[in-house]
C-alpha cells in the first residue's frame, strides 16, 4: 500500500510540476492571440514616415505574464525586440490584478471569483499577491523596475518631466530606446486602502483607472452591476491621485463615474483603450457625447486594436476608428490604446505597427494627423502634466 501511495505522490509532483511549467505559456499564447496573416504591405512613403515617428501606446498589460520582455517571443504581442521593430517608443504597461471568471462588456458579479489569483499561483508569484490585489500590482511593478535596472540599452523607466526629456535626450543617440510607464488596471488595486495610493505612486505608478470589469469600492463598472458614480471613497481616491499628480485613466468606468470624474478633476482624462459608440456599437464603448466632454476639457481618447472596442482589429479597422475620432473630437485628442496582451485578438503585433502608419496614409490623413495621434498627443500629455 506504500508502495502505491508513493507512486501516486510522485505522479501528482510531476504533474504539478508540468502544469507549472506549460499552463502559464499555454495560457498567455491562447489569449493574447496575434491573426495569421501575410507580412503586411509597407510603402516606402509609409516606412519612412513612420520609422520618424515616436510612437506611442496608453495600454499594454504584458507584465501579467510570464515573458522577458527583453527577450524576443513567437506568442504574445509585446517584447521589446519587436516593439523596436514597430518603432514603439512610449509604452504604458498597466497591471492587472482582478479579472471575474466569465467576463463580458455587459454584466459582470462584484463577488465573481477571480481568474488572476490562478495566475499568480501558477506562475509562481509570491505568496503575498495570492490574497492582496496591492501586492499584485507592486509585483508586476516590480518586473519593470528589473527590467530597466537589468536592460538599461533598452528600457529606461518613465516617472517624471526631468525623466521623460532625459528619455527624449538618450533616444537621440540611442533611437530604439524604449520609455515605460506604468498604471494600474483598475483601482481595486488599492485594497480599499487610501494609503496604497501612495505606496504605488512611490513604486513608480503615474496612471491609474478607477475599475475594471465590476463595481468596486471607488463606483460602478461600465460592465457591473450599479451604473453607480463615484462613492465617497472614490471622490477620496479621485483628490489623492490628482494631489499626487497621477493621470487618471476612465476605461471600463461607468458613464456615471465619468461625469462625476470630469467634475472633480483639475486634469484632463484619458481613456487609455477604447473605441466609440457611434463607430462600434458596443457596450464596451462610452457614448461619443462623453467622449467629446473629456476631449473638450482636454482629454485624450486612446483607440483599441481588437474587435471589442472597434468591431474589428485589422489595421483598416483600427485606421476607421482614428478617423472617426478625429471627426468626432479632433486631432489633438487622439492616441493608440493596443490593449496588447489584454486576452485580446489582434491583427499585429508590436513589430508591426507601420500597417497602421500604412492604413492612416490610406484613409488620407496628412503627416500632422498622424504624427499626433501616433505618439505626438501622448508626448504633449506627458510633457504637460507628469509633475
Amino acid at each position: 500500500m506504500k508502495k502505491y501511495f508513493g507512486l501516486f505522490i510522485l505522479v501528482l509532483l510531476v504533474s504539478l510540476s508540468l502544469f507549472l511549467a506549460f499552463f502559464p505559456a499555454i495560457l498567455d499564447e491562447r489569449q493574447n492571440v496575434v491573426v495569421e496573416h501575410q507580412p503586411y504591405e509597407i510603402s516606402p512613403q509609409a516606412q519612412e514616415l513612420h520609422s520618424s515617428l515616436l510612437v506611442g501606446d496608453w495600454h499594454a498589460d504584458s507584465l501579467l505574464w510570464m515573458r522577458n520582455l527583453s527577450e524576443e517571443y513567437d506568442y504574445g504581442h509585446l517584447d521589446f525586440p519587436r516593439m523596436q521593430q514597430g518603432n514603439l517608443g512610449l509604452q504604458m504597461f498597466t497591471t492587472v490584478t482582478k479579472s471575474p471568471s466569465g467576463q463580458n462588456y455587459e454584466l459582470n458579479q462584484t463577488d465573481a471569483s477571480d481568474n488572476i489569483t490562478l495566475l499568480a499561483m501558477a506562475q509562481r508569484w509570491p505568496t503575498a499577491t495570492w490574497t492582496s490585489l496591492a501586492e499584485r500590482a507592486l509585483f508586476q511593478a516590480d518586473k519593470l523596475h528589473k527590467l530597466a535596472a537589468h536592460d538599461p540599452e533598452n528600457l529606461m523607466l518613465v516617472r517624471s518631466r526631468i525623466e521623460l526629456a532625459e528619455f527624449l535626450q538618450r533616444r537621440q543617440s540611442n533611437p530604439t530606446l524604449i520609455g515605460g510607464l506604468l498604471g494600474t488596471e483598475g483601482s481595486h488595486a488599492l485594497d480599499g486602502d487610501l494609503a496604497n495610493i501612495q505606496r504605488l505612486y512611490n513604486r513608480g505608478f503615474r496612471m491609474m483607472s478607477l475599475q475594471h470589469f465590476f463595481d468596486n469600492k471607488l463606483g460602478g463598472s461600465l460592465h457591473g452591476t450599479s451604473g453607480a458614480g463615484l462613492t465617497q471613497f472614490g471622490r477620496d481616491a479621485v483628490t489623492e491621485m490628482l494631489r499626487l499628480g497621477i493621470m487618471l485613466d476612465m476605461s471600463h468606468s461607468s458613464e456615471q463615474v465619468v461625469r462625476d470624474t470630469l467634475a472633480l478633476s483639475d486634469k484632463p482624462l484619458i481613456v487609455s483603450h477604447t473605441g466609440f459608440q457611434g463607430h462600434c456599437d458596443s457596450p464596451r464603448n462610452i457614448s461619443d457625447g462623453l467622449m467629446e466632454q473629456i476631449a473638450a476639457a482636454g482629454g485624450l481618447i486612446a483607440v483599441g486594436f481588437w474587435d471589442g472596442a472597434i468591431c474589428g482589429n485589422s489595421p483598416a479597422t483600427v485606421a476607421e476608428a482614428i478617423v472617426y475620432g478625429i471627426g468626432l473630437v479632433g486631432e489633438d485628442h487622439i492616441a493608440l490604446g493596443s490593449d496588447f496582451d489584454g486576452s485580446v485578438t489582434t491583427s499585429l503585433d508590436g513589430s508591426e505597427l507601420a500597417a497602421i502608419t500604412q492604413a492612416l496614409l490610406k484613409a488620407n490623413l496628412n503627416e500632422q494627423q498622424i504624427r499626433k495621434v501616433m505618439g505626438e498627443n501622448m508626448l504633449v500629455y506627458l510633457q504637460t502634466y507628469l509633475f
